[in-house]
């Protein structure tokens, strides 16, 4: 029995039609467009059957298709076998992992006799950095067949309790990286049962990871999944870089994408994803240059690339545990052991939203509590009744993005109105949407339910009323708390933890090697050390904003790195 959606096309070698574009996910290649790929590649004829990439591959030559069928083909070969997509003539071939380095998540296989240009990956890399034309088609078409693949839970397979920890983690981590999975719950999914009973394995040996149909990985660490998955795993930088950029939210990758840009040599060390808090955003709307909007994932994917084009390195996962001045230079410890070292550090890693202060909120955090609405959050809680904690934009993004996917939605902020800390706009779309309802003035002081949420409990702070609301998920999307028990006060800190910069460093005591010495704007009380974005004392929490101080401190650190 499969686990996977049912598949309304065709198997390979039969026929079958082209799958329908939307969304710009499958466009046509003109003929002056197939014929500058030709130059980079080599025409090939193919024939029915023919494999042109199989699941697991990597580094695969990307495809456009000349003449006859190419089927996209998940689970090949197996009972599960489904067919994704077809594409004919002038049709390209491939997603964003080709980009990316990341294995394939399917096989190509032409469905009849045909012709196709074959270009090897890292010429087309190149391309899509610089033709600006064809390469944004590409790599636009290409993010969102990522999204694609997401919502049909193509790709990772995930085996586990919703209780339990591990499961949560592993789920979390593949949606932050906005890799492709299907999860399949053992409480509640038949076809996990099944499934685990072939490979006997006993569901307390949960969670597991089957990766192209033939990887098992048995409650893999984060770094062992990023390494199946072909994210870039942490490394260890034996000779010092310029710059250390530790987060890659978009202050830190605005920062790699300039210091690389002048020639540094740029590393840039993430915990968890790239992207950071906005880029679990669903979509943007007032972020300059994009007037219809842009997620936070495809802003994130651009800067990746765009920082790697000029020779930034990227590791992840690689969690920053301990820093520390050694000659001049300074030493980031990771997670694991290893270390970085450069002449700059750029301190970039962000805030959290808060926990709620509320009984038995870590049972329910294994399965129905969320601090990010992206699609991942959204599957989970499709015709569910869902509460949103939060009264600023990125609760009024996740409101409504959600909105497409639960059957009602009740944000529980408490501010007196809905526009006292939110965008105009943001304001706007919520009020408009049918399904959003909104409680002002209000807090959840309880959580209902044994083993699953069942709804909460909400106070009125101005009446003293209480009203039970129910709810299968609830996002906390409230307060920041910053990344800084790291740094081991090494950095300034104000009183709410964020890292101080510029005067306000200066007045908390500079450097006592150089005590006449003063911090440049965004620099603390370290010389070379830097803060920037969500993390930095005083920093407008806007993504534009962050992105600017990105650029900006790769000026002050170049200034405080040159002789003399």
């Amino acid at each position: 029995m499969s686990t996977k959606p049912t598949s309304e096309q065709a198997g390979p070698g039969t026929a079958a039609a082209e799958t329908p574009d939307r969304y710009g996910a499958y466009p046509r290649l003109s003929q002056a467009q197939l014929a500058a790929l030709a130059e980079l590649g080599e025409r090939r004829a193919v024939s029915p059957g023919e494999v042109l990439f199989a699941e697991g591959d990597r580094d695969c030559d990307f495809f456009a298709v000349l003449a006859g069928l190419v089927q996209l083909v998940e689970g090949r070969a197996t009972p599960e076998e489904r067919v994704i997509s077809t594409h004919g003539p002038g049709r390209f071939i491939g997603e964003l992992g080709l980009l990316t380095g990341q294995p394939a998540f399917y096989s190509a296989v032409a469905a009849h006799a045909g012709e196709v240009v074959a270009v090897p990956a890292a010429r087309l890399r190149r391309l899509v950095a610089d033709d600006a034309a064809l390469g944004d088609l590409i790599l636009r078409a290409y993010l969102i067949r990522r999204s694609v693949l997401i919502s049909l839970g193509v790709g990772v397979r995930i085996i586990g309790s919703r209780y339990s920890r591990d499961a949560r983690r592993l789920r979390d981590f593949t949606a932050r990286n906005r890799i492709p999975a299907q999860w399949l719950d053992v409480e509640a999914d038949p076809g996990a049962e099944q499934l685990l009973r072939q490979l006997n394995v006993p569901p307390e040996e949960t969670p597991l990871v089957i990766l192209y149909g033939r990887l098992l990985l048995r409650n893999p660490g984060n770094a062992e999944l990023a390494a199946a998955v072909g994210l870039l795993a942490p490394e260890t930088c034996d000779a010092s870089s310029d710059v250390l950029v530790v987060g890659s939210g978009p202050a830190g990758l605005s920062a790699a994408v300039y210091s690389a840009s002048e020639g540094l040599q740029t590393v840039v060390a993430e915990g968890l994803a790239t992207g950071g808090q906005a880029g679990t955003s669903s979509r943007i709307e007032n972020y300059l240059g994009f007037p219809s909007g842009i997620s936070g994932g495809e802003l994130a994917e651009r800067a990746v690339m765009q920082a790697r084009k000029f020779g930034a390195r990227f590791a992840v996962p690689a969690e920053a545990t301990a820093i520390s001045r050694r000659d001049g230079h300074f030493a980031v410890q990771l997670a694991g052991g290893s270390a970085m070292t450069a002449r700059s550090v750029i301190l970039a890693t962000g805030a959290r939203y808060r926990r709620l202060d509320l009984p038995r909120l870590e049972h329910f955090e294994r399965s129905s509590v969320y601090y990010a609405a992206s699609q991942a959050e959204a599957l989970m809680c499709r015709d569910d009744p869902v509460v949103i904690v939060g009264g600023g934009n990125s609760a009024g993004q996740a409101a409504v993005f959600l909105s497409r996917y639960a059957a009602q939605i009740t944000m529980v902020l408490r501010e007196r109105q809905l526009g006292e800390w939110m965008s105009r706009y943001l304001v706007d779309q919520v009020r408009q949407l049918p399904n959003i309802q909104v409680r002002c003035h209000c807090e959840v002081r309880e959580l209902l339910g044994d083993k699953k949420l069942e709804g909460v409990v909400v106070t009125d702070t101005e009446t003293g009323g209480c009203y039970e609301l129910p709810a299968r998920a609830l996002f906390t999307l409230v307060g920041m708390a910053p990344c800084t028990g790291w740094l081991g006060g090494l950095a300034g800190l104000d009183e709410h933890g964020f890292v101080l910069t510029g005067p306000a460093a200066d007045q908390a005591g500079a450097a006592a090697s150089q005590p006449s010495w003063r911090p440049s704007a965004l620099e603390t009380n370290q010389p070379g050390l830097f803060a920037v974005g969500d993390v930095r004392s005083g920093s407008v929490k806007r993504v534009a904003a962050a992105v600017g101080e990105g650029g900006m401190v790769i000026r002050l650190a170049f200034e405080r790195m040159r002789p003399g």
